[in-house]
């Protein structure tokens, strides 16, 4: 779990999801994710067996990553995880919302 938990290997993963992309193709799908860290989360992922990296011998050379075929077996859990995201997100927001409201009225109303 703790392999695919962090928030930039579940985006990765995901990103990968619809074929091998180039380094800057994850950066710029991924939204906010800077390229050492996208490194540090490729070689994470390709060290634990669910990322590939091909290089190809060509000038300028050119670099992808793809999913292993232990990686696809994600794809479904993935997949399900991002459409509760989507339909659940805003009720999170929210709640949480809710939740820091109701710490500021009980900070303000506090002793002092």
């Amino acid at each position: 779990m703790e392999i695919i938990a962090s928030k930039w290997s579940m985006v990765t993963l995901f990103a990968l999801t619809d074929g091998p992309l180039r380094h800057g193709e994850l950066v710029e799908l991924s939204g906010g994710i800077s390229r050492k860290v996208l490194t540090q989360t490729l070689r994470r992922l390709q060290a634990n067996g669910l990322v590939e990296r091909h290089a190809y011998a060509e000038a300028p050379p050119r670099v992808e990553y793809g999913l292993t075929d232990l990686g696809r077996t994600l794809e479904e859990p993935i997949r399900m995880l991002t459409a509760w995201a989507r339909e659940n997100g805003e009720a999170v927001v929210t709640f949480r919302e809710a939740a820091e409201a109701a710490r500021t009225i009980e900070a303000d109303q506090a002793p002092r």
